[in-house]
């Protein structure tokens, strides 16, 4: 009997060193993102152990999956004190049909995922994606996860919009916060094209859990970033360069020079015609009624305004300019839905319909997906600019139904689902000349 239960010790005492050195070649934070191309898909995962495997096998609708993809790994050293290692597995599926089911499994030898599965985009542009629109979702105080993984398995989506705010911290207790998270969001991000802006909550070591977990377009380790859905033109940036100026202006100056370069180019004519609608995500809002102290309660808000001064790389007359059409931010904990504006002015379309036609963009924050911060509260006054605001926690939900027609609402997590706001914007014309029309 004591011979049994030391040899019972001894194997509790070795799973125990095993898990605590994470050498676990399973699959886990397996996540999809959109490439831009819809006949491609990116599938990211993590393993706590190097495998000499990144595979992903596929095929349309079910079993056997015949079809093969391979690619590459990467070491990912957390800036913990442990210098924990995670090793980061990155497949691009090519050849997709259009809208088409695909199931799927990624690993290798060493250990298979079990199987997911996800729908590509239709051929074109004239089709009406479905977008689920938040951030500043953690691990812990999640209260809109479980709304939106059900959404997910029920087919309502077709992609999501995280507005920056993960985990709250990925970096926390040498970055297993970050695992958990990732993990927590595998029945959306598996599913769906999971597309991400960085927030503040991902600052430390220089952004690497953010840049070193998520898969997005292009070559600037996801930071920012422009893809195309149906009508639309998706465009992530990073409102954090012009708060965290490690290397001086320098980051802020390549974002700003590339979103103006985006920008003229999905303003051209041929473009616009194929992407009327312009939307832009990122962190940090330009305006909003909460009473904490951010940058969008000042009235020369940095990301609006630009720094120092000077006004050096402002970001509401970049976007006036070349007609964005939406924009949506986050970090306040709360929703405000706000009256198309530029330089602090309401700009509506008419008193009796102010999204139909508007003359400046319109700005969404939709930041109360659920994090351990709870909520932030708002000023008892609001300015004119405001036209709906809400606590509840929840998300948003969008629908690009043609080149002229799109339409929000916003979900209450707190009202168990219940629909607290919704809106159309109707456009007859999309670009600068839509503001000048109205003047």
């Amino acid at each position: 009997m004591a011979s049994i239960v030391r040899q019972f010790m001894c194997f509790v005492l070795l799973l125990f060193l095993h898990n605590s050195y994470g050498d676990d070649p399973q699959p886990q934070q397996i996540h999809l993102a959109s490439t831009g191309d819809p006949t491609e898909m990116m599938v990211t995962w993590v393993t706590l152990t190097l495998t000499n495997y990144s595979i992903a096998e596929y095929n349309k609708g079910g079993f056997p999956l015949t079809l093969r993809a391979t690619g590459a790994v990467t070491k990912f050293t957390d800036g913990g004190s442990q210098h924990r290692a995670l090793y980061m597995h990155r497949v691009k599926l090519t050849g997709l049909a259009y809208d088409q089911v695909y199931d799927y499994h990624c690993g290798g030898w060493d250990g298979w995922s079990a199987v997911f599965s996800f729908k590509t985009f239709k051929s074109g542009v004239d089709w009406s994606p479905r977008l689920a629109v938040f951030g500043d979702l953690g691990s812990v105080n999640a209260k809109s996860l479980s709304y939106l993984q059900e959404e997910t398995q029920m087919g309502h989506f077709d992609g999501i919009l995280h507005v920056g705010d993960f985990a709250y911290n990925m970096d926390t207790d040498q970055a297993q916060v970050g695992d958990d998270f990732m993990n927590q969001i595998q029945p959306i991000a598996a599913y769906l094209p999971y597309m991400t802006c960085p927030g503040n909550h991902e600052q430390a070591y220089n952004f690497s859990n953010y840049r070193s977990r998520f898969s997005m377009p292009g070559n600037s380790e996801s930071i920012f970033y422009s893809w195309n859905i149906g009508p639309a033109h998706i465009i992530s940036i990073s409102t954090e360069v012009y708060f965290f100026l490690n290397y001086g202006l320098e980051q802020v100056s390549q974002q700003y020079d590339w979103l103006e370069k985006d920008l003229q180019e999905a303003s051209s004519p041929k473009n616009r015609k194929l992407h009327p609608w312009i939307i832009t995500m990122g962190h940090r809002p330009m305006y909003c009624s909460n009473s904490d102290g951010d940058d969008c309660t000042k009235h020369e808000s940095v990301v609006r305004g630009g720094l120092t001064s000077k006004h050096l790389f402002p970001l509401e007359d970049l976007f006036y300019k070349y007609g964005v059409d939406l924009s949506f931010w986050a970090h306040e904990h709360s929703y405000e839905r706000l009256f198309p504006i530029y330089n602090r002015q309401v700009c509506n379309g008419s008193k009796e319909e102010p999204y139909t036609n508007p003359c400046a963009p319109v700005h969404i924050t939709t930041g109360s997906a659920g994090c351990q911060e709870d909520h932030d509260p708002f000023e008892k006054d609001y300015p004119p600019w405001t036209a709906y605001r809400s606590e509840d926690y929840g998300y948003t939900r969008m629908t690009i139904f043609n080149e002229t027609h799109l339409f929000m609402d916003q979900v209450s997590v707190d009202k168990e689902g219940e629909v607290i706001d919704k809106v159309w914007i109707i456009k007859e014309s999309h670009g600068p000349e839509a503001w000048t029309a109205k003047q």
